[in-house]
């Protein structure tokens, strides 16, 4: 293996002290113009490139912020990503994206990863929703957002949307279709949000004057196109056959979609369906997918945009906040429909 070349080489190849060399990195106003050309020269020959964890150290600040979603396949992910990674290079910083899975013993070792790495700060969307992970990381004394979702004993800033008003507004606009069943396809529900969109669902329900037995429930283990054709199949088994589904995110409801196709089943002339998130896909589907829009590249830029502000300069006039955004219903041809029984 090559090894890496420092400082010292190019001190030494340009005839010059290694504080000369980091004055032409760091002020270069400050060195001869002969004398910085011949050690720019010298850096370009050797391939030189400085250490920015080593300069990290010096400084006490790291100039990358770590960013920790659920499922990095999922797009509404990339979107928030997106979100931050804007408001990151606008001050001159980097995102590190990492992938929980879902687990909170993977969500651990991140979080130790990035105390060894000693991060700028964390955007994180947790997978373990106690907040026994966050609690243990704080020890480490860097900075974190929470997104996505709200942790109550969690300290510091969270951006999250108003997932019952979500789970409501999809609820409604099914029952303002004449449906009267209704089936909620959800990921795990010790996750908040899937919590929260069944929880605004039954409140729809109880406005209509509807008991809570008119929402049926099928939990998945995951929030993926897979678990969603598997909750298709489930759907097909149920007696009566539902007229209405409602999945926890687009992923599902794609992967719902695929099972009724592929048994035959119209949508929505069947069955109507509305999705969450309104990812990319959901207007591309083969019957374009109604679903409650998050706005997931502005929740990752508002979270950077505060991490940011705890971690600048201006650190100290920093307070800490939770904001809440509010979803909207996008409604397109798959939940446009009579219930047929």
């Amino acid at each position: 293996m090559a090894r890496m070349v420092g400082i010292k080489d190019v001190a030494r190849q340009a005839g010059v002290s290694v504080g000369t060399v980091s004055n032409v990195i760091n002020r270069p106003e400050m060195v001869a113009e002969e004398t910085r050309a011949r050690v720019q020269a010298v850096i370009a020959q050797l391939g030189y490139v400085r250490s920015e964890s080593a300069r990290h150290l010096r400084a006490g600040r790291s100039r990358i912020i770590a960013l920790l979603v659920l499922d990095m396949t999922n797009p509404f992910f990339a979107d928030v990503a997106t979100g931050a990674e804007r408001a990151a290079r606008e001050q001159g910083l980097g995102v590190m994206l990492c992938n929980s899975a879902q687990s909170p013993a993977e969500e651990a070792d991140y979080l130790s990863l990035f105390a060894e790495q000693r991060v700028r700060g964390v955007l994180i969307i947790p997978a373990d929703t106690s907040g026994r992970n966050l609690a243990d990381f704080r020890r480490h004394g860097i900075p974190y957002v929470v997104v996505d979702r709200v942790v109550p004993s969690a300290e510091g800033c969270s951006v999250s949307v108003d997932d019952i008003t979500g789970g409501a507004l999809a609820a409604r606009h099914l029952l303002a279709q004449g449906h009267r069943e209704l089936v909620y396809v959800s990921g795990p529900m010790h996750l908040s949000q899937c919590r929260d969109r069944h929880t605004g669902a039954l409140e729809a329900l109880r406005e209509a004057g509807l008991p809570e037995g008119s929402l049926r429930r099928i939990e998945g283990e995951r929030l993926d196109v897979a678990a969603g054709r598997d909750a298709g199949a489930r759907l097909l088994g149920m007696t009566p056959r539902p007229t209405a589904v409602f999945c926890a995110n687009d992923l599902l409801a794609l992967g719902v979609l695929q099972a009724l196709f592929s048994a035959g089943v119209s949508v929505p002339g069947d069955i109507a369906l509305v999705g969450y998130d309104d990812i990319e896909f959901a207007a591309a589907a083969a019957v374009p997918l109604t679903s409650v829009r998050q706005p997931a590249v502005r929740m990752g830029q508002t979270a950077a945009d505060l991490l940011i502000e705890e971690t600048g300069e201006d650190a100290e006039r920093h307070r800490h906040q939770r904001i809440v955004l509010r979803p909207e219903l996008v409604v397109r041809d798959s939940s446009i429909s009579s219930p047929q029984h």
